[in-house]
């Protein structure tokens, strides 16, 4: 089945005191890449949250955003540093002897000292239960990625069939055309020199055969013809795998485009020019369609 390398999922879940957001798109690239932004205290996770993406993903940049919210139910603990109170309050004894002074060091005093009074969250150091639940919810923002990734791949072979049928059709009229020039050559070509010669010497028939041999070498077009329909099958091939076949068929339409060219450097007439560019014209569209093939 066709893949698109363009898509977006998302997905949610609730575990360990937290509400987990997970986001994940991926655009056109031509490797695989994958790039994962989640909070710091679950930086050891990455390695195996960018596995779980591999596995459904083949090609094209994948970015995840991982966004932590604490339930409001989360413990907060408040804790005093006794030593360094003590440590103020010696100091503060100390001034008043120096230089008199008769003031209290009061509570609203201390509260307002520096790392005096600490906040803490409390929260557990990374485990593997954490990594395990981040997987799962993952998992399910990449099978919504895949769903979309697959839904534009059919749309794009769709579009890749029709434009196929289309090469196979102006295929068929070249070969009917192919002949007809070589004979159009050799009618147009007899009439030029008896025109040219008119009444002062007969047609050297033979010299005329060779010319028009020469012209029908040039301008043979049979092994393009064929190397092209044999892509064509290859083609229709690929787009039965169920594999990722965006690079093999990048390179089939290389080989396509290649064929078309040398049939239209060797093409001496209007009609087989005409389908040629028909022809280059329906092999770039095809071209741009799968640099979005996963």
């Amino acid at each position: 089945m066709i893949c698109s390398m363009t898509g977006f999922g998302q997905a949610n879940r609730s575990f360990a005191g937290y509400n987990v957001f997970i986001d994940v798109k991926s655009v056109n690239h031509r490797y695989s890449e994958v790039s994962i932004r989640l909070p710091k205290e679950w930086a050891v996770f990455e390695d195996a949250l960018k596995k779980t993406v591999l596995q459904a993903v083949k090609r094209g940049r994948v970015d995840v955003f991982v966004t932590a919210e604490r339930e409001a139910a989360s413990q907060k603990s408040v804790t005093v540093d006794f030593a360094l109170a003590d440590a103020y309050l010696q100091a503060a004894a100390q001034l008043k002897e120096r230089y008199g002074y008769v003031e209290q060091v009061g509570l609203k005093e201390l509260l307002r000292l520096p790392d005096l009074i600490l906040m803490k969250e409390s929260r557990k150091e990374p485990d593997k239960e954490i990594e395990q639940e981040l997987c799962v919810c993952l998992q399910e923002a990449v099978s919504r990625l895949s769903d979309m990734r697959l839904r534009e791949g059919a749309f794009l072979e769709q579009d890749i069939r029709e434009r196929l049928t289309e090469l196979k059709r102006i295929h068929g009229e070249l070969e009917v055309l192919a002949p007809q020039v070589v004979e159009d050559y050799a009618v147009k070509m007899a009439s030029r020199l008896q025109s040219l010669l008119q009444d002062q010497a007969p047609v050297d028939e033979q010299r005329l055969a060779m010319e028009i041999a020469i012209f029908a070498d040039r301008s043979n077009v049979d092994e393009e013809l064929t190397r092209l329909k044999s892509h064509f099958g290859q083609c229709d091939q690929l787009l039965t795998e169920q594999e990722p076949v965006g690079r093999k068929l990048d390179f089939l339409i290389q080989e396509m485009n290649r064929e078309v060219n040398t049939i239209g450097s060797k093409s001496n007439s209007s009609e087989p020019t005409a389908r040629v560019i028909t022809m280059k014209a329906e092999l770039e569209k095809m071209r741009e369609q799968i640099q979005n093939i996963e």
